[in-house]
């Protein structure tokens, strides 16, 4: 466990019962979040042959160089 996370650890004991289940819904809400932008990256990733011929084409060659 690195010195990062054993202070996060002792600060967690500190607080009050009613508290921890703050910090866990808080914890929660990280996760989901960090699954959701993971989610969007691997559509983003998939979609990116469909999506070649639009973006690559002389027409579009101006605003590759901006």
């Amino acid at each position: 466990m690195s010195a990062t996370e054993q202070v996060l650890m002792e600060k967690i004991k500190q607080l009050p019962p009613q508290r921890l289940a703050e910090v866990e819904d808080f914890v929660d809400f990280l996760r989901t979040r960090e699954d959701e932008l993971r989610l969007v990256h691997a559509a983003a990733k998939m979609a990116e042959g469909s999506f070649a011929a639009v973006w690559n084409n002389d027409e579009d060659a101006a605003y590759d160089r901006l």
